[in-house]
């Protein structure tokens, strides 16, 4: 059972969206696609209690940057339980990892977590060890005991080139231990921190600081990667609000938005696009981001 309830019209919307989006020259949108698109009755909602639609929300993908947002809320929850040190090192971390999307600050974060290091390849008791520990954030994923969690992967460091020595040994024949995530995963995950629910309100405010993307033009040409255009950001209403995650790699674009737009509730949309054509489709995502934003056109806070 999905943590929100399905309605009938917002699918019948979403699935007239991606059939149009899929007649403008995407012709395999439909395969290469996940969406999950969920809105709210109240201007501060309780964590499930959202009503929407999914496309493919269900499927295991490669979830490029967006597995940054799984691995700072972990931090938070070590954090919490006295797992690891609060440091000036750790929040700076934090920060790049999440605002900037740095591999490197990610890779010291994905150590600090789990007790291991990069290195060269391991034989034997060292080896096993090693991915037992690497398994640290998956198991406390799915002690969670949400459906979406069941099957995820979260457990590897991201790259600017590809992993070596015992991270290579790691990803296993064919890459078949890399990282995955489903839309409706990711979407539970974000909801959780924006209702703060998952971790302490406190914690939960600390990481949506560091979520917020600012809209403003200027701000956004002054940084290049800034996580907005050619991502969902760029297709929303003036005077919008965006807490967000996205991921870019050569055969994938993903984001994942908690949006804010004027005089309606918040609207919680995660889009997946695989496959080398999506990955450099600068349209889709602002396109699907601004069509759902206008389907939402009823005034619901009084």
């Amino acid at each position: 059972m999905a943590f929100y309830r399905s309605d009938p019209k917002m699918t019948a919307q979403l699935g007239e969206v991606l059939d149009r989006f899929a007649q403008q020259g995407r012709p395999s949108l439909h395969h290469s696609i996940a969406v999950t698109w969920i809105r709210y009755d109240s201007p501060n909602p309780a964590p499930c209690s959202g009503y929407g639609a999914g496309w493919s929300d269900n499927k295991l993908l490669y979830p490029a940057s967006v597995i940054k947002l799984v691995y700072a809320i972990a931090t938070e929850a070590w954090l919490q339980k006295d797992l690891i040190l609060d440091s000036a090192e750790l929040r700076r971390a934090m920060q790049n990892m999440l605002a900037n999307s740095s591999n490197d600050a990610t890779s010291l974060i994905l150590d600090l977590l789990t007790g291991t290091s990069s290195g060269p390849s391991l034989l034997g008791e060292d080896w096993e060890a090693w991915k037992i520990q690497r398994n640290l954030i998956n198991n406390w994923l799915h002690c969670l005991n949400w459906p979406e969690l069941e099957k995820v992967n979260c457990c590897q460091k991201t790259w600017e080139d590809s992993p070596y020595g015992r991270e290579r040994d790691f990803y296993g024949e064919g890459n078949c231990n890399r990282n995955s995530l489903s839309a409706s995963a990711t979407a539970r995950i974000l909801e959780s921190v924006m209702t703060e629910n998952l971790v302490s309100p406190q914690a939960c405010k600390r990481l949506k600081k560091l979520l917020s993307r600012s809209l403003d033009l200027m701000i956004r040409k002054s940084n290049p990667e800034n996580q907005v255009d050619g991502f969902l950001g760029e297709g929303l209403p003036k005077g919008s609000q965006l807490w967000s995650k996205a991921g870019w790699m050569s055969q994938a674009k993903h984001d994942a938005a908690w949006i804010s737009s004027p005089e309606k509730n918040p609207m919680l949309l995660v889009v997946f696009s695989q496959g080398r054509q999506l990955a450099n489709d600068s349209f889709l995502l602002p396109a699907l981001a601004s069509e759902l934003c206008q389907l939402s056109t009823e005034k619901d806070i009084n």
